[in-house]
């Protein structure tokens, strides 16, 4: 049976400090006062000095006050009860609905080991060209979305959970408006997908160690379900906002700060949760993607930096639009040839066409005499931007690639976009009569 300390040494912001015997790092303890009884957990040993992060803060909380530990992690109940509810951070249920305690798990264990995982190898159809065509989403893949604050990142990820293949939908948020809140509610549950969901939300209001916790509860909650043989997406918002936690604890506790003022371990906490992405040999997937906002908009800052070196590649959110430079989905070629056979060809070949295009476009700015090729490249961009990259494009991996063929045959002859004659013979679409032919380029103005 665990010991009642009834003596705080220490207060500091969030954080109260105690001398104990036998606590491990992680393990919960409750704080109880006279005015109210709170959650803590241990995020600091010192020989016997125990720091322990006070989930409802530490106001009310005085020297006097007991101080019980548990002899456990922080633990969230799992069962299929789970699905449509919504939770908060420390996994007490934010929908009005009822408590549960039962088939309670420990949330924060290792990751998989590598050597024990199978090859990505199935893909994840989302309905976005930009994603299906150009950098699909591969099963047990871990991936971050760049952006900045004020781009509509969050109706993306409610629009991936609204369609993705996949069994269940774990979404965690951190650091969310409440505004965000309620449209991530609404848009699950006029969608339908609610009954598929679980969701664990800590808004900016909340404790900070509740924002550290959500990333936690979420993948333990999404393990479960995958030994279970699911397949289950793991969809978090925002990871700089979860940094952003790490940094205010580390400078409560005094800790040396590093670049900007993050903990030193800031790569290491991040990769402990990204890396919980796997699929289970004869079970099912966990696939991650998480936003993560850049300040300033600068690649080199600490979070996206050290996030680049844990993921699989990343997806670049600018205007509203999955940009198609800088974009990277690396396990892509793994299900690129299970598709169609001009899935791979048509995405280079697309993709060359419109960076040529940027450069028609640079021309065209710096007041540079356009020539037809010029004008066909100009033409292309115009329509690739809104036909591919608009995020309001709501089609089929399929009905995408027909529609590239398409925008192809409108704008060039077959030989001006360089693919491969047997592909050209058997996609390119037949021209309705009476409809001319794109001019071959060539001519200056």
């Amino acid at each position: 049976m665990k010991k009642v300390y009834s003596r705080i040494e220490a207060i500091a912001g969030n954080v109260i400090t105690v001398r104990a015997e036998n606590v491990r790092y992680g393990e919960l303890a409750v704080v109880r006062s006279a005015q109210r009884t709170s959650l803590a957990e241990v995020i600091r040993l010192a020989e016997e000095r125990v720091s322990l992060q006070v989930f409802a803060g530490c106001r009310g909380v005085s020297t006097g006050d007991q101080v019980r530990f548990l002899g456990h992690p922080m633990q969230v109940s799992f069962s299929d009860d789970l699905l449509g509810r919504i939770f908060d951070g420390s996994g007490r249920p934010r929908d009005k609905g009822p408590e549960l305690g039962e088939h309670m798990i420990d949330i924060g264990g290792p990751a998989v080991n590598p050597a024990q995982r199978i090859i990505p190898r199935n893909m994840i159809r989302t309905n976005i060209p930009m994603i299906d065509l150009f950098n699909s989403l591969v099963e047990s893949q871990k991936l971050p979305v760049f952006s900045v604050s004020g781009e509509p990142y969050n109706p993306l990820l409610a629009r991936i959970a609204l369609q993705a293949e996949v069994d269940l939908i774990i979404l965690g948020g951190m650091g969310l408006k409440y505004d965000d809140y309620l449209f991530f509610r609404d848009a699950l549950e006029q969608g339908g997908a609610l009954n598929r969901t679980v969701f664990f939300v800590h808004t900016a209001s909340d404790p900070t160690v509740e924002c550290l916790l959500v990333p936690d509860i979420a993948l333990a909650v999404a393990e479960g379900f995958a030994l279970r043989g699911k397949k289950v997406l793991v969809l978090l918002s925002d990871m700089t906002n979860f940094a952003d936690a790490l940094k205010e604890i580390a400078i409560t506790m005094e800790q040396v700060p590093s670049n900007r003022g993050y903990p030193g371990d800031l790569y290491s906490q991040l990769a402990a949760r990204y890396e919980k992405a796997v699929d289970f040999q004869g079970a099912g997937s966990i696939t991650i993607l998480g936003v993560t906002t850049m300040p300033g908009d600068d690649v080199t800052h600490p979070v996206p930096d050290n996030t680049g070196y844990i993921t699989e590649g990343q997806f670049y959110m600018r205007n509203g639009r999955i940009e198609p430079f800088g974009s990277l989905s690396r396990l892509k070629q793994l299900v690129n040839k299970k598709t169609r056979p001009d899935h791979r060809a048509l995405m280079d070949g697309m993709i060359t066409l419109y960076a040529a295009y940027k450069e028609s476009l640079e021309k065209k700015a710096m007041g540079f005499q356009m020539n037809e090729w010029d004008r066909k490249l100009l033409k292309y961009g115009a329509r690739f931007e809104q036909e591919m990259m608009d995020l309001s494009v709501n089609v089929p991996l399929e009905r995408a690639l027909d529609n590239g063929w398409r925008l192809l045959a409108d704008c060039f002859s077959p030989e001006e976009t360089r693919l491969r004659s047997e592909l050209i013979r058997q996609y390119w679409p037949a021209r309705e009569e009476g409809q001319p032919a794109p001019s071959r380029s060539g001519g200056t103005d």
